[in-house]
């Protein structure tokens, strides 16, 4: 298989004068940008890195993000990108963790490698006249003269190591070689029926598997990635109309904010004939509305992680809303007991189970960086164990339900918030709802609906809706919150714990809480 940095030179080879990068003003055909690539490529290297060593990037999605992967590519280094709104003792984890050998950072999360006694101790390249730095990036751009492919890296070496958002402990290093990321580059074209020369929003962070997706099948379509630095409705309608792009793979969140913007019905996004989203589960409100306003040919529920890239694929996300759809082209699922620790103990048609992922799949990694704690906690007999709870339809057809530490336990129940959070989305008046356990003396947990309202809608309305919809008694919520905001990492995954700890902000227009008691028992 070809490596990543043999990857690139195909698309230089066949469309040397297509445009392939934008950033503000900023345009490179590919030809050009792999001329800057090889010059940072060569500027690591005397910088004193060499193939197999650690680099971390501390940066936004700007095109020397980019063009930082793609160096690292070439020169056999392994690129660790890091949220840019990490705090100190994370970067000092990761710094430590990883082993890096030199920082690459901006102003904008300056504070934290300024903070962080590991970083301080290591070589810190900068961008935009940063302090504290210990050299500069374009430092890394001097016109170097190159001879041959200046490759130097196989399918074997490690591409990159991603860091997970670590939610309930030290975020876990997860790392990739080149023939792992080709190979879900490929499956993201196949699976999303890219054609050469698509063109994409750059907004999903670079240090997310969706953000490197995009940036590779890019280059595997000789496409055009339009970065954008840091989220901003207005401005990716602007980059949609300006650039005529005709794919977008976002995550939920974003795709609401793009449909929320007041100049969205004004712009013309009629390029866009592709979406895509993954990330967290798309409601069915939403789905409806996305698909009125695109009209798009195709609409992809793309599940997956930063360990198995694709798990399934629904390429008609309408058809049957929150279908996750069946295994991707590079992987073998099943759907096991809850408590099962072997994939052969295989849960029955509709059962809800916990989702698991054939590790000899093309797309899989191999195993944790440093932990086998986690190793032996999610990879058993070949299988990685997901933590994602699910179940198979009467069709085979996949459904995704929530993670196993979220599910909720009311007088014996196990409960799903998706199923809950599909229904309340429907409802005319909610903009975003969330929905998690709450401690109960009586019930163990009781099932509470937090909600971002889109107009005035109080309980006792959303109570009376849910009666009327196909959910199940005690499903229904028996507490609604009213919220200003529902409280999201920053790839979008809404943060449950921190609605269950009371980190939120009530609307003004309801100050209090509004229970719902209009029972005293949960009856079947």
């Amino acid at each position: 298989m070809l490596d990543l940095g043999r990857t690139f030179l195909q698309c230089v080879e066949r469309s040397p004068n297509a445009l392939a990068l934008v950033d503000g003003e900023l345009e490179l055909t590919y030809a050009a940008w792999h001329r800057v690539i090889l010059n940072v490529a060569d500027g690591l290297r005397e910088f004193g890195l060499a193939r197999g060593d650690r680099l971390l990037a501390v940066l936004q999605n700007r095109w020397e993000m980019a063009t930082l992967h793609w160096a690292c590519q070439f020169a056999g280094i392994v690129i660790v990108p890091l949220n840019w709104r990490a705090k100190p003792e994370e970067l000092d984890y990761c710094v430590t963790d990883a082993g890096v050998k030199a920082i690459v950072y901006e102003p904008v999360c300056a504070d934290a490698v300024s903070q962080s006694p590991a970083a301080q101790r290591l070589p810190r390249i900068g961008l935009d006249e940063v302090p504290g730095c210990t050299a500069t990036f374009d430092a890394l751009l001097v016109e170097r003269a190159h001879t041959g492919e200046a490759v130097h890296a196989t399918a074997d070496d490690y591409s990159l190591i991603l860091y997970t958002s670590g939610t309930t402990g030290k975020a876990k290093g997860v790392p990739r070689r080149h023939r792992h990321e080709r190979a879900a580059a490929l499956a993201h074209v196949a699976q999303n029926l890219y054609r050469h020369g698509e063109r994409t929003l750059g907004v999903m962070p670079l240090y997310h598997t969706m953000g490197v997706r995009s940036l590779l099948a890019m280059a595997l379509v000789d496409g055009l990635f339009v970065c954008v630095r840091r989220w901003n409705a207005r401005l990716a309608l602007d980059s949609i109309a300006a650039y005529q792009l005709s794919c977008l793979y976002l995550v939920p969140t974003l795709y609401h904010d793009l449909l929320a913007d007041p100049g969205f019905a004004s712009t013309g996004t009629s390029t866009v004939t592709k979406l895509g989203f993954a990330g967290a589960p798309m409601s069915d409100g939403l789905l409806k509305r996305l698909q009125q306003a695109f009209k798009p040919e195709l609409f992809v529920n793309h599940y997956g992680s930063s360990e198995v890239y694709t798990f399934s694929i629904e390429q008609d996300a309408t058809r049957k809303p929150g279908c996750a759809g069946r295994a991707g082209i590079n992987t073998r699922l099943r759907v096991v007991k809850l408590d099962a620790r072997s994939p052969d103990q295989l849960a029955r048609v509709h059962e809800e189970g916990q989702i698991v992922a054939d590790l000899l799949g093309d797309e899989a990694f191999e195993g944790y960086w440093n932990r086998p704690d986690a190793n032996a906690k999610s990879l058993h007999d070949g299988w990685y164990f997901t933590g994602d709870t699910g179940y198979f339809d009467a069709d085979g057809e996949l459904f995704v339900t929530g993670r196993v530490d979220d599910m909720i336990i009311s007088g014996g129940e196990n409960i799903s918030p998706v199923d809950i959070e599909s229904v309340l989305s429907l409802h005319p008046a909610v903009d975003e709802v969330a929905v998690t356990g709450i401690k109960d003396e009586r019930w163990g947990q009781r099932v509470v609906a937090f909600i971002k309202r889109r107009e005035y809608v109080d309980a006792q309305t959303l109570d009376a809706y849910c009666r009327t919809s196909d959910l199940v008694n005690f499903k229904r919520p028996r507490d609604y919150v009213f919220v200003d905001d529902i409280p999201k990492s920053p790839v979008g995954k809404i943060l449950r714990r921190k609605l269950s700890a009371g980190e939120y902000v009530l609307d003004d227009r309801e100050p209090v809480a509004q229970p719902v008691h209009t029972t005293k028992e949960y009856p079947k």
